[in-house]
């Protein structure tokens, strides 16, 4: 026969396990969250010339002028949601 003191010793451990502080909402966000913001730094990739001579007018392209920054920054609002939001599983 188990004790009282061995029933609470259980009964912490069984909570200390089960309680988590992000549950697995939280990490799907975070991870759309990084996801959104490598598209938009991968936006930022190219438009160089080869030749220093030679002026380039692709680096002011609305890929690289609106679409990525606004990605970036999607990004980093989904990361703070993703930290902030709280589960009503409990």
């Amino acid at each position: 026969m188990k004790t009282n003191i061995e029933k609470t010793k259980n009964n912490v451990q069984e909570e200390t396990n089960n309680n988590f502080m992000f549950k697995k909402i939280n990490y799907i966000l975070l991870l759309a969250g990084v996801v959104l913001m490598a598209i938009g730094y991968l936006c930022l990739i190219g438009g160089g010339s080869d030749d220093p001579n030679v002026f380039n007018e692709s680096i002011f392209s609305v890929r690289r002028m609106y679409v990525a920054p606004i990605l970036i920054i999607l990004g980093l609002i989904v990361e703070v949601f993703a930290i902030m939001v709280r589960s009503n599983k409990e």
